[in-house]
């Protein structure tokens, strides 16, 4: 059974770049469609962007220019990184695994919380 685990601060100042790991196991990430989406509080799940298993990215317009997606094959990680944020970028953040075949989240990680404050 595929497993996900978020890692990172939980806290990150205004300004700053958040960085977050989510490390894969039981699962590839040279194969699939490997998501990150967050919950701000008492909001619903919000689309960050996504990678692919060529390392093609895509990303939620409304973060397109801020939002960073990437991965490193070696270590089965995906790494997400969102700049100049801001305390509306508070959320718990989850990384997840898509399948086409039910369109559907398969997969997720426990989600990791992260808030932005001075």
């Amino acid at each position: 059974q595929v497993q996900l685990q978020e890692s990172g601060p939980g806290l990150v100042k205004p300004s700053q770049t958040l960085s977050l790991t989510c490390t894969v196991s039981a699962g590839s990430i040279t194969t699939g469609y490997w998501s990150w989406i967050r919950q701000p509080p008492e909001k619903g799940l919000e689309w960050i962007g996504y990678i692919d298993y060529g390392g093609i990215t895509d990303y939620s317009p409304s973060l397109k220019s801020r939002a960073s997606i990437s991965r490193d094959t070696s270590k089965n990680q995906l790494i997400l990184r969102l700049s100049s944020v801001t305390p509306e970028d508070t959320a718990v953040y989850y990384c997840a695994s898509y399948s086409p075949e039910s369109w559907s989240y398969d997969y997720w990680g426990q989600g990791t919380q992260v808030t932005v404050s001075s």
